[in-house]
């Protein structure tokens, strides 16, 4: 029994030290957001300001548009997050049922395209866009996310498909229905949670991308909100550090609250109740 404790609380000492970890950048960005000029240049940083402000806050929104730049991020996530759950939903239905030679060519394709440097694609998308017009556009840097995103969310979607019991479906199959009535009416409503999990994968990855949005879009208006904060760096190096804190921090806010809206529906059971026992 005592054996079973320690071990346990040193569980625990382990889980909160990672925590602890993983939380001490976004604390010290708050913590860096809210301070004075003069604390920033101090020898001795404190974790909790001795003066806090909000000067820095409206620093940064009065130097930049990020405002306007968010929007942006914003338009171009949205659009990314949801052309890939509806292109790739369906598609893993068909790689998880049919499980032939050309779908396993695919899927190892899926996994493979993963391990490809951005410098590697970032040529051949430009090219691509060009001819099509659509360099400096939205439309064109959410077709560039839908593009990066569709392998991983395909491979994550096909893993919920397949554990969907193949019994529901059948039961459906002998009351009349179709496939694509199969895959809306029984399987879809059963895959929510991986649906939404998916989403919010494209979303932040969408969100927070800047490599394929410092290419792509070359005018200020167009421009997302992750190539906006690198505008806080002067042409030396120098980073305005307060302003730039507070706008990463104001950038990390509609990350942090799509996920607390939906986390229930990440955590939730994905099939309670869908087959008696």
């Amino acid at each position: 029994m005592r054996t079973s404790r320690t071990g346990r609380a040193g569980q625990y000492a382990a889980l909160l030290a990672y925590l602890l970890f993983l939380a001490f950048p976004f604390l010290w960005l708050i913590s860096t957001a809210f301070k004075p000029p003069r604390e920033l240049a101090s020898l001795h940083p404190t974790w909790i300001p001795k003066d806090p402000t909000l000067a820095n806050f409206r620093q940064a929104i009065d130097e930049q548009p990020l405002l306007h730049a968010a929007l942006n991020s914003l338009v171009a996530a949205l659009g990314a997050a949801l052309i890939a759950v509806v292109l790739a939903t369906p598609m893993a239905y068909v790689m998880a049922r049919r499980r032939t030679r050309l779908t396993r060519v695919a899927t190892g394709w899926v996994v493979v395209s993963q391990a490809f440097p951005l410098v590697l694609v970032i040529i051949p998308l430009f090219l691509v866009l060009k001819n099509l017009r659509l360099i400096n556009s939205v439309p064109g840097l959410i077709m560039v996310y839908v593009v990066w995103a569709l392998p991983f969310a395909l491979w994550m979607l096909t893993g919920y498909v397949r554990a969907v019991p193949t019994e529901l479906e059948e039961a459906a199959a002998v009351d009349g229905a179709g496939r694509l009535r199969t895959l809306v009416s029984v399987t879809a409503p059963l895959l929510a949670p991986g649906i939404v999990a998916t989403a919010l994968f494209a979303f932040v990855t969408a969100w927070n991308e800047f490599f394929f949005a410092l290419v792509l879009l070359k005018t200020a208006q167009k421009q997302t909100l992750p190539v906006v904060l690198t505008h806080f760096i002067g042409a030396e190096g120098v980073a305005d550090l307060g302003p730039l804190a507070a706008a990463a921090f104001l950038a990390t806010l509609p990350s942090l609250v799509v996920f607390a809206l939906i986390q229930r529906r990440i955590t939730g059971g994905m099939l309670a109740g869908a087959v008696k026992s």
